[in-house]
């Protein structure tokens, strides 16, 4: 079974402390922050710290733990991308999370200057992905579905922020109530962001909860994500890295049942529907299941969708 990248764990660029813990923490890719975690003032040492931690780690991985090592650089409007990439390369992240994506325009920039920059250090050209973090402005929450219609190469998958939309809409909310659901800008962009990501094959990352104290509230929420579609979550703090992981892990009894399914198909030959605990399985179902137990790769896990030949 292939279970890859269900927790995003957002590390600051600036801190040897946390990211020497990082490792540690169980969750499937580290993202060296070098955006809202880093003061202004302190960019030039955490450029140092990520390159220093990427090349420290490149070889590290246990062979039994399969991490990824990305980074988000800061957004391509605040002229401070394109020093955080000339930093981070020559230690070849697996890939680079871009904030506050405008659409696909934005991935076409970004990936121009990797592919340079991946000619330069000499390192395996298409191998770098991009994470377009989408909606986070009213002008790109009305481009999401433009990735679809622009697909590029390096987009490995997209996310989304609450954070960062309710402050381009002056929002001095982002739920209704307490307990409430999102606001409805906000969950029109996390269902864009959803459905586009799955209409494109690639992953999609829920958003951060917010209140890394609260993990009742995180087990729900992650576990909703996983209900809804999505592949994985971002995370801000350690102690939300299990509980992430383990609401994207398929259960014992989840896994019996994707059995199950599949055996009723194997056994029948069916082609359409069968019945199954007094219920029709149909094959939706049965690919469902299928990804669960590994014979189908899921698109989102397919990081590689060959190489990038020219860096437009």
């Amino acid at each position: 079974m292939t279970m890859y990248y269900r927790s995003w764990l957002f590390v600051p660029g600036d801190s040897e402390r946390k990211l020497g813990k990082a490792i540690g923490t169980g969750a499937d890719v580290i993202v060296v922050d070098l955006e809202s975690s880093v003061s202004p003032y302190g960019k030039d040492t955490a450029r140092q710290i990520a390159a220093h931690w990427l090349k420290a780690h490149r070889q590290s991985i246990t062979e039994s733990k399969r991490l990824g090592r990305w980074v988000r650089i800061n957004p391509l409007d605040s002229r401070l991308w394109r020093d955080d990439l000339l930093a981070v390369m020559a230690s070849a992240p697996d890939g680079i999370m871009l904030p506050r994506a405008a659409g696909p325009e934005a991935v076409r920039q970004v990936a121009a200057e990797i592919y340079e920059l991946e000619q330069r250090h000499q390192i395996p050209l298409g191998t770098t992905r991009v994470m377009a973090v989408a909606g986070e402005t009213p002008q790109a929450a009305m481009t999401i579905g433009q990735y679809l219609d622009a697909p590029h190469q390096r987009l490995a998958g997209l996310a989304w922020s609450p954070v960062g939309l309710s402050g381009s809409l002056g929002a001095t909310r982002q739920r209704i109530g307490k307990t409430g659901g999102w606001s409805d800008a906000l969950r029109f962009v996390r269902a864009q962001t959803l459905l586009s990501a799955h209409a494109c094959a690639i992953m999609a990352l829920d958003a951060v909860h917010a209140d890394f104290t609260d993990l009742r509230g995180l087990k729900t929420a992650a576990r909703a994500a996983r209900a809804d579609g999505f592949t994985g979550m971002l995370a801000i703090h350690p102690d939300q890295v299990p509980l992430i992981n383990e609401a994207f892990t398929p259960s014992d009894e989840e896994l019996e049942h994707a059995r199950r399914v599949v055996a009723a198909f194997d056994s029948d030959h069916a082609e359409g529907v069968v019945p199954l605990d007094r219920r029709a399985i149909d094959q939706p179902s049965l690919k469902v299941a299928r990804r669960m137990l590994g014979i189908e790769e899921h698109p989102a896990h397919d990081h590689h969708r060959g190489p990038v030949l020219r860096p437009a």
